[in-house]
């Protein structure tokens, strides 16, 4: 071992002895630096000393909440699942551990600025105290926090890069085989089961001029499975003071607002993963790989997963496999192939601390020249009327002469990326003059109307999305040739309840009725349920028959529909409108009836009836029932274009449907000499059913109907229900 990896050696077991020898009594003192005020919906408002003191005391009423959720992120992002899910999550954890390696986390936190350092010490001492004054939590892995784990888990996305590597095809590759690999297939294109809600979020920003108070207006709206994020306020004397939704167990806010901007994350952007075809092979018991005229030696490391089993622990011993590229994920024919991705988790905790600090544009922009979100695009606005929307962060700059959509030629060095794109070479949108701009996941071809970026200006790869969605169509809709926005107003445009989606499925279905021959039985078996839809507007409404009938009859045609369309190339809702058979789309219909008659005792039942939401306990994969209470919800599937999203993932096990991903938290602000605004949060901000805060949300999230916040100190003061410090 060489001297600098001693000391870095040393310097790691030092930390590791400090922190979990530290005394309960120093995170007492720091607690008294520490307000916490919770207002009547149980909104933690944490006032610190210093950013270090509100870290501590954000994350630890973060852990009051849900200490649950604050570990299990941490958990998986250490690659430490299986040690408590079973041998079912090896893969997961490998595939974490490919990317993740802790010594190099702990050398990072040792080479880190003072300031980051202080405010990781302020995250791990905050969850340490809370573990030491709550013993009866009893913590599934991590009993100890350390600082440097703060690291693990930098960017708050609800699914990071990493998790674009299929665990299935990772599994047939390192799983037990032959001395020399066998070809395997890649299942990573293959499609996702129509019905599921998508992932996704909403952006909209409205400057001065199309606003009634001559402000700037935001947004906030991402659409993550439930419970996903609460909302928490954060302050200190240090100039902080943010607002909005945080990852659990992360430290900052991931998208919300300050006194002067707010920032709003959709996923998407610009394409930031590349496969290289890695052409190999042995060379006495090593491998080695072509690359341009010679070859290079493949490198390997053992990777240890330990794994919960019925009798005690249990450990998968794997030797992965790495290029300059970066880690072996999976095969393609007799190639290996390497996965190359961002990893910088130190500069990418910085950049999502340093945006709850910013105070105008350039600052944010400053923040955002770090270029480390690889995942996300961000809309933003602010009070000096300034509104913009960056696509992507973190974006390489490739050949262009070279389809990297594809897995590439790793033996080519003309396949190597050529560093990032600076922000000025990106796609961004500043103060557009029609005065609004949005994104729904969307190409950013339609982000300001007719003043967009043209697509035949940017390289391909600078947007990852191909096209326009549903929700695109609709947020232009409800955005533009509009002066007149208030706070509410913008609520209202984000709720819209049309669904564009259906002009593309109803008429062609209308259609096909139509033409029926006059003695064909359909006439008259599916005739109620053609006029139902014929006089419908295409807006959902918990009163609304058509609805019920349309998203029936909606998901059995796009299911029917998706691998002819997949295999043409074409959209479905495009082949459903242009392509799909008459007798398809009426099949579809007759099937969809008979399901919704067979479910609720006939088709013609109110969406409200039929559309619920539900939240019977804490657990991180919920499950619903029927016969218990729940509350009918109006809006509907991002699927169809709601830009209120609401829908369900996993295997439906009830007849009513249970949304669990779509609209989570939700708020729009008014930028100006004091910030306004207004939020909701799906259910609650505790996971305890017994928690006045785990459902008093319920009612106004299921209607839309949003409290205002509390963001000035003697606003809170007059509605706090509760002020104590950590500890207390």
């Amino acid at each position: 071992m060489t001297l600098r990896l001693r000391a870095v050696a040393a310097a790691t077991v030092l930390l590791a002895s400090t922190v979990l020898h530290a005394q309960p009594a120093k995170w007492a003192e720091q607690a008294k630096r520490v307000t916490i005020m919770r207002d009547q919906w149980g909104v933690a408002h944490v006032y610190g000393k210093s950013d270090a003191d509100a870290v501590f005391g954000m994350i630890y009423a973060q852990a009051e909440d849900d200490f649950n959720r604050v570990e299990t992120n941490y958990i998986n992002a250490l690659g430490r699942l299986a040690e408590v899910e079973g041998e079912r999550e090896v893969w997961r954890d490998l595939r974490m551990k490919l990317f993740i390696d802790t010594l190099e986390l702990k050398k990072l936190y040792v080479s880190s600025p003072a300031w980051l350092k202080a405010l990781m010490v302020g995250w791990s001492d905050g969850l340490n105290y809370y573990l030491s004054t709550h013993p009866q939590v009893k913590p599934r892995v991590l009993t100890t926090f350390e600082p440097w784990m703060a690291l693990a888990f930098s960017e708050g996305s609800i699914g990071g890069d990493i998790e674009s590597v299929n665990l299935r095809s990772l599994e047939q590759f390192y799983g037990p085989r032959s001395a020399t690999p066998a070809p395997s297939r890649n299942d990573d294109a293959a499609p996702t089961p129509f019905g599921q809600e998508p992932g996704g979020s909403n952006g909209f920003a409205v400057a001065p001029q199309n606003t009634v108070n001559g402000r700037a207006l935001l947004m906030i709206n991402p659409h993550t499975s439930f419970y996903f994020r609460p909302e928490i306020h954060m302050v200190s004397e240090d100039g902080l003071n943010a607002y909005g939704a945080v990852t659990w167990g992360q430290f900052f806010i991931y998208q919300g607002f300050n006194s002067r901007l707010g920032w709003m994350h959709t996923s998407g952007g610009g394409d930031v993963i590349d496969e290289y075809l890695e052409t190999v092979a042995p060379k006495g018991k090593q491998w080695t790989y072509k690359y341009g005229t010679g070859t290079r030696a493949v490198t390997s490391k053992v990777i240890r997963v330990p794994y919960k089993t019925a009798s005690g622990m249990a450990e998968k011993v794997v030797t992965a496999y790495f290029t300059h590229h970066g880690p072996v994920i999976r095969m393609d024919g007799t190639q290996w192939v390497a996965v190359k991705m961002m990893n910088n988790p130190l500069d990418a905790i910085q950049q999502s601390y340093g945006r709850t600090k910013a105070t105008n544009f350039e600052s944010f922009k400053q923040v955002m020249a770090l270029r480390t979100n690889s995942s996300n695009n961000t809309v933003y606005a602010d009070a000096d009327g300034v509104i913009a929307y960056f696509h992507g962060n973190f974006i390489p700059k490739r050949n262009a002469g070279i389809d990297f959509t594809k897995p590439v030629d790793g033996s080519d060095p003309r396949t190597e990326w050529q560093g990032l794109h600076g922000l000025d070479e990106m796609i961004l949108l500043k103060s557009p003059a029609n005065g609004w701009l949005m994104n729904t996941n969307n190409w950013p071809f339609t982000a300001a109307g007719s003043n967009s970026p043209k697509i035949g200006d940017w390289p391909v790869y600078m947007s990852a999305q191909r096209e326009d969605n549903a929700r695109g169509v609709h947020a232009v809709r409800v955005l533009q040739n509009r002066k007149d926005f208030t706070l509410d107003g913008l609520i209202g445009a984000a709720y819209d309840s049309y669904l564009p989606a259906m002009e593309q499925l109803i008429p062609p279905l209308i259609a096909a009725y139509d033409a029926l021959p006059a003695q064909d039985t359909l006439r008259t078996r599916l005739a109620v349920q053609i006029r139902t839809l014929r006089a419908w507007d295409y807006r959902f409404g918990v009163a609304s028959v058509a609805m019920t009938l349309a998203d029936a009859y909606g998901t059995e045609a796009v299911q029917a529909s998706a691998l002819a369309a997949r295999a043409a190339g074409i959209p479905v809702f495009d082949y459903i409108a242009t392509t799909a058979t008459p007798m398809s789309l009426l099949g579809a219909l007759a099937r969809a009836s008979d399901r919704l008659t067979r479910d609720f005792g006939s088709w013609q039942t109110p969406w409200g009836d039929v559309n619920r939401f539900q939240r019977l306990n804490g657990e991180i994969n919920g499950t619903f029932d029927d016969s218990k209470p729940s509350l009918p919800v109006a809006f509907a599937s991002a699927n169809w274009g709601s830009l209120a999203a609401y829908g369900q993932t996993g295997q439906r096990t009830t007849k009513k449907y249970y949304g669990n991903r779509g609209n989570s938290f939700v708020a729009a602000v008014e930028f100006g000499p004091k910030v306004r605004a207004k939020s909701v949060l799906a259910g609650g901000v505790n996971a305890d059913p017994n928690s006045p805060y785990f459902f008093n949300q319920g009612e106004r999230y299921a209607t839309g109907n949003f409290k205002d916040v509390l963001f000035y100190r003697d606003d809170v003061e007059k509605h706090a229900v509760r002020t104590y410090q950590p500890g207390q």
